[in-house]
């Protein structure tokens, strides 16, 4: 095998690429500090109690150990930022009312989260600490609603779920823990035959209602469907409310709903989302981002506050975008003349790309194209259409 060939799941990004990738980054950066989102960057290392604190047996998975040669002690690269961003507001801000949070960096995964992804994804997110209302929610969406649109996608799909109403249907009743994971991944697999057997002991107006779930799942209708098939508990009423409201208010995206959606059922509190589109060349549809509510995540550092965010990953972004169009540069001639010098210095503070062609070779390179030359006239240095 040659030196040079990289792990499976990690790759080079070429000019073209890497362009379009650092563009993405900060037009959605820029985006979401001019909703009033702060900007963090936490470490790319900790130490791995403290990396993973909270976080579960997935993210241990998923992270890379290595030992510090300074301490002795195991450090962790981080597979997530959302357990930072945590702690960062619980402990280094741990200022009293909302904050809103984001951040963008480099995670590592031990495995690559489906045939086409990196194992080294560019984070981008973005999180509301301390407001239990919905219209956080309402704030998170909007942005994510927002820069999607602004990085070039179309066609959005915003597909909602609500772990509360599982949770509601599952209280109290007589399962032990086996069985409740059992019925979580049957209403997963919307196996309805499994359901059936799983939930025979039940009491009737949860067992039916158990039984509805896998058919709820379409439009804006499936919540009026789901108002007459759930049984009347509060969080279940609670739960189609914020998600009526969300709904309401969602503009540049089609909503759509899955009220047996099981992902992240551990992790999330509340609301859990997903906005979708298709790959602009297959058709094939592509996640996006994915975000909620996850009002336990700083409880393990002692400060338990209401919290909902979204991330994503720039590098999935960029791959389900057309191959953006190269960037157009001004050619100018090698030399010491300091006027030229002045020309090039103010074209670049202007917000142009300008090339000095080296003596002896001419400007190949890919993602930049040369449409216009510096050259000097009688009135001094001036830009003018490339000739042929």
């Amino acid at each position: 095998m040659s030196a040079w060939v990289l792990p499976d799941h990690i790759a080079d990004l070429l000019p073209a690429q890497a362009q379009q990738v650092e563009a993405l980054r900060r037009q959605l950066l820029d985006r979401a500090m001019s909703h009033g989102y702060e900007l963090v960057t936490p470490p790319l290392l900790e130490h791995l109690e403290s990396l993973l604190t909270g976080t579960g047996e997935a993210l241990n998975l998923m992270t890379f150990k290595l030992v510090d040669q300074t301490s002795g002690r195991t450090l962790g690269l981080r597979a997530d930022t959302t357990p930072q961003v945590a702690r960062v507001d619980a402990h280094l801000l741990n200022r009293a009312g909302v904050t809103r949070l984001c951040y963008c960096g480099p995670v590592a995964h031990t495995r690559a989260a489906h045939a086409h992804a990196t194992r080294e994804p560019l984070q981008f997110g973005a999180e509301i600490y301390g407001y239990a209302g919905r219209e956080a929610e309402q704030d998170v969406l909007q942005l994510a609603l927002d820069v999607l649109p602004q990085a070039g996608f179309s066609e959005l799909v915003l597909d909602c779920a609500d772990v509360r109403i599982v949770r509601a249907l599952l209280q109290g009743q007589p399962l032990d823990a086996g069985q409740t994971q059992a019925v979580q991944q049957a209403l997963a697999r919307k196996d309805s035959e499994a359901l059936h057997m799983l939930t025979a002991p039940l009491a009737q107006p949860v067992r039916e209602g158990l039984r509805a779930l896998p058919t709820l799942h379409g439009d804006r209708d499936v919540l009026a469907r789901a108002q007459q098939l759930l049984p009347s508990l509060p969080l279940i009423v609670q739960a189609l409310d914020d998600l009526r409201a969300l709904a309401q208010g969602v503009q540049g995206a089609r909503v759509s709903f899955d009220l047996s959606d099981m992902r992240g059922y551990a992790y999330y509190t509340g609301l859990r989302f997903a906005v979708i589109t298709r790959l602009h060349d297959t058709g094939e549809p592509i996640e996006l981002l994915r975000g909620g509510r996850y009002d336990e995540v700083g409880a393990v550092f002692g400060r338990s506050r209401p919290a909902v965010g979204f991330s994503l990953d720039i590098k999935e972004l960029a791959r389900a975008l057309p191959e953006s169009a190269p960037r157009l540069a001004i050619r100018a001639p090698w030399g010491t003349d300091p006027q030229l010098a002045q020309a090039i210095d103010r074209l670049r503070q202007g917000g142009e790309t300008v090339i000095c062609a080296l003596p002896g070779h001419t400007l190949g390179q890919d993602a930049l194209v040369c449409d216009r030359e510096l050259v000097q006239t009688p009135q001094g240095w001036q830009v003018q259409p490339l000739s042929s």
